[in-house]
């Protein structure tokens, strides 16, 4: 059996010269949910780009069995579903069904099966009735589900997300976490949230300066003050 992610000795610089990622290795298993958390800086977001090809650094990244490459970027795009931390940079159709069908479309799919993906994915963000209203006139809450609904056509096995609960309402943010505790597939997951971690994901991954600085079950590291305070984490 792969691994859904499989990360060996990754190193990644900015042109700037800053040095994101420095030999990080991480594996996760088919169906894991696993939080990624860590101060501004840590490389959580350079890590998740490199899920899928938007990033290339130095060292191995292969997910659901494919090395993540220019010769399987389409491949891979299909098999992992990235979800910005700005719902904005993700929708930009006339329509929330324009923005979901992209995907389908361009994997070439029937008209008819790609109209199938769309009920399905905005059926499961609870989004069935957007279907023809236009995506940036929704609220911040109602564009980060649409936002999943556009990967969730692709029918991935590991869903990526940077920051999902960011700049949400308490009740958007109750009404993400329910939805993506009821998905039923791999998730990696970069968050300041802690307790929205806590309650979602079962292992936690620490990162800080570019490195793994921890990896364990979330209960026991939440636990751990100094460990948190050494990486600029609130104890909940």
């Amino acid at each position: 059996m792969h691994h859904s992610i499989e990360v060996r000795d990754l190193s990644f610089s900015y042109p700037d010269g800053h040095e994101a990622l420095k030999n990080v290795s991480l594996s996760i298993t088919p169906g894991e949910k696993v939080a990624l958390v860590g101060p501004n800086g840590a490389g959580k977001s350079t890590l998740l780009l490199h899920l899928n090809g938007i990033l290339t650094g130095q060292g191995q990244v292969m997910v659901c069995g494919l090395r993540v490459e220019q010769k399987n970027f389409g491949r891979v795009r299909a098999a992992v579903g990235l979800v910005f931390q700005n719902p904005d940079d993700q929708l930009f159709s006339l329509t929330v069904f324009d923005d979901v069908a992209f995907g389908p479309l361009y994997q070439g799919l029937e008209p008819a099966e790609v109209a199938r993906r769309v009920d399905s994915a905005l059926a499961a963000v609870r989004m069935t009735n957007y279907a023809q209203r236009v995506s940036h006139h929704l609220s911040a809450g109602e564009k980060k589900r649409i936002a999943i609904a556009t990967v969730l056509s692709m029918q991935p096995e590991v869903l990526a997300l940077d920051e999902p609960t960011a700049g949400l309402d308490p009740r958007a943010r109750r009404a993400l976490i329910n939805l993506l505790r009821d998905l039923p597939m791999t998730m990696l997951v970069s968050s300041h949230d802690l307790a929205m971690v806590r309650e979602l994901l079962p292992r936690m991954v620490i990162m800080d300066e570019g490195k793994i600085a921890a990896d364990g079950p979330t209960g026991e590291l939440l636990k751990d003050e100094k460990l948190l305070e050494a990486h600029g984490l609130k104890r909940l």
